[in-house]
């Protein structure tokens, strides 16, 4: 049975890195997703002012895109580390010893993005005078593209899995990373795998015996059993696959949900006259409504678990942004203020000048 191809496997083999230059250490798929995500979306909103479809003159676009790159990156990390792991705020004891800046540890936050998105906007839509709602709509247009890319790069790093399916689910798929959320006593039974990783079982067992003392050992022996199948050990493959649970692919669901069904709805809203700040509302909606179905495939994150009525904290946050996103839509409906014009039909006047910012 071959461990390359997701539909034809039934055990998460895929490296985080494209490129490893050393352990730990090269190109990673999560990266390229943010510059993918960033490159696309700047490309979108060039063809769209070159036909007048858009308030952000060409020249800017580049700027622009680099401002909300560094929003949603700033913003993601912040929001990771407040909502979901407040430690990560303090101090820590290997380099760069400030928890926020630790991202070779992972952790970003959708929420928190969009918050850094709309900040980064807000700035620029100052600076250069260009109406802010048109700035939000044409983000959010693109924006939806950059989710399903970040979702795909979750996949390859076998994190944000999805919850236990039946065993007999041609696409379920077990993530080797579920080994981390094992109590002690479940990870005694990779006493076997930890000898083929170098590690001697009776020490590996000791470790478990008191896994607040040796917790860095165990950590460190479990990233061991998972480079090895990273890297297809088919001998550690084979025997740590009957261990593992069956599980939805969350990560796929959400891409297809938050990025692919938003980006298209999105761009059919864009196709008639509407007015400024309609597109940025119905994302608001539709993200919700797609993360709160989307996470019902999906694990909540170990140390917060299920929380008030069952939900997940990224159910939570979408309810409350659901209803900030109703209210946005009334508002912005009842506007009085001109429609923006479709993808085919009359351009946006000045749309010819792409060197200077339009102002309204």
């Amino acid at each position: 049975m071959g461990h390359t191809f997701l539909l034809a496997t039934y055990l998460h083999q895929m490296s985080p890195f494209l490129w490893e230059i050393m352990p730990g250490i090269g190109i990673r798929w999560y990266g390229l997703s943010y510059l993918a995500g960033a490159l696309i979306g700047a490309g979108i909103v060039m063809f769209m002012a070159g036909r007048g479809r858009s308030r952000l003159p060409q020249s800017l676009v580049v700027e622009f895109a680099f401002n909300v790159l560094i929003g949603a990156f700033v913003g993601g990390r912040l929001g990771f580390c407040l909502l979901y792991e407040p430690k990560l705020l303090g101090f820590i004891d290997e380099f760069p010893y400030w928890g926020v800046l630790a991202i070779q540890q992972g952790g970003m936050a959708s929420h928190g993005g969009m918050i850094g998105m709309l900040v980064a906007i807000v700035l620029f839509a100052r600076k250069h005078h260009i109406p802010l709602w048109q700035l939000l709509d044409v983000t959010c247009l693109v924006g939806p593209i950059g989710v399903m890319l970040g979702r795909m790069a979750n996949l390859i790093n076998g994190e944000l899995y999805g919850r236990a399916c039946s065993a007999d689910l041609s696409w379920g798929v077990k993530f080797p990373k579920e080994i981390y959320t094992w109590e002690p006593d479940q990870m005694k039974q990779l006493a076997p795998i930890a000898e083929m990783v170098g590690i001697e079982p009776a020490a590996w067992l000791t470790w478990l015996n008191d896994p607040e003392r040796f917790s860095a050992f165990i950590s460190a022996g479990i990233s061991k059993m998972l480079d090895a199948i990273e890297h297809h050990s088919q001998p550690v493959a084979a025997a740590i696959e009957p261990m593992l649970t069956a599980r939805y692919p969350s990560q796929l669901i959400q891409a297809v949900l938050e990025g692919l069904l938003v980006f298209v709805i999105l761009a059919l809203l864009w196709s008639r006259p509407r007015k400024p700040g309609v597109v940025s509302a119905v994302f608001v909606c539709l993200y919700a409504i797609a993360r709160i179905i989307g996470e019902q495939f999906r694990m909540p994150d170990p140390e917060l678990g299920f929380e008030l009525f069952g939900l997940t904290r990224g159910q939570e946050l979408s309810f409350i942004m659901l209803m900030m996103g109703i209210a946005l839509l009334v508002y912005t409906a009842r506007r009085s203020v001109d429609k923006e014009p479709a993808w085919i039909g009359p351009t946006l006047p000045g749309a010819a000048d792409h060197g200077e910012p339009f102002t309204q």
